[in-house]
């Protein structure tokens, strides 16, 4: 495994538009050819088609954590600080303990082959929060490739920050079945495995 100059991508797209679900299936596919993958996944939880929460999820073990609840409903930011979700930004309370899981899950996940992030957002390019450790972990030359999802707004920063090649754009498309797919935009390949 030749992680001397570790490939780095960034991945980017509107809310919604499949970035988790896409990063799942990479790194399903890249396990199936046999690659050690690391890394820290957000899926969203989802109430009556509402997202009202994130997870972090570790991609060696499986393993999850509450990670963020919505506080826009009235009584839901008062019931989510009482179970711990203290941080806020936005419309969401974070809770610091599922940051430091997932820092302590991305400070072990080295050396690997394929290395995701899902994602890096404004608390950790800007306020210096969150998974900080992502930030060191991705300037590291011990994985062979790494996916880090990053809002549209926050590419520059992220650029400016890591040794990112390349960005890709992700948008969501319907499929022939009438189904919500999402797929890189066409000509835009992901690395080869």
């Amino acid at each position: 495994m030749d992680m001397t100059t570790p490939l780095l991508w960034a991945l980017t797209g509107e809310r919604g538009a499949g970035k988790t679900t896409f990063c799942r299936a990479l790194a399903e596919r890249a396990r199936a050819a046999g690659w050690d993958v690391a890394g820290l996944l957000s899926p969203g939880v989802f109430e009556n088609g509402v997202k009202t929460g994130v997870l972090a999820q570790a991609l060696r073990t499986g393993e999850t954590h509450p990670l963020a609840r919505a506080h826009t409903a009235p009584g839901l930011a008062s019931a989510a600080r009482e179970e711990g979700f203290s941080l806020a930004f936005g419309n969401w309370l974070f809770d610091p303990s599922g940051f430091a899981w997932g820092n302590q899950v991305l400070a072990t996940c080295l050396p690997c082959d394929l290395l995701i992030v899902d994602e890096l957002g404004p608390l950790e390019l800007v306020r210096g929060e969150g998974w900080t450790s992502a930030l060191t972990v991705l300037r590291q030359p011990r994985y062979r490739v790494g996916l880090v999802v990053v809002r549209p707004e926050l590419v520059e920063v992220a650029r400016r920050s890591l040794p990112i090649v390349r960005v890709m754009a992700f948008e969501a498309r319907a499929s022939s079945a009438g189904i919500g797919a999402a797929s890189l935009p066409d000509g835009c390949e992901v690395p080869p495995l």
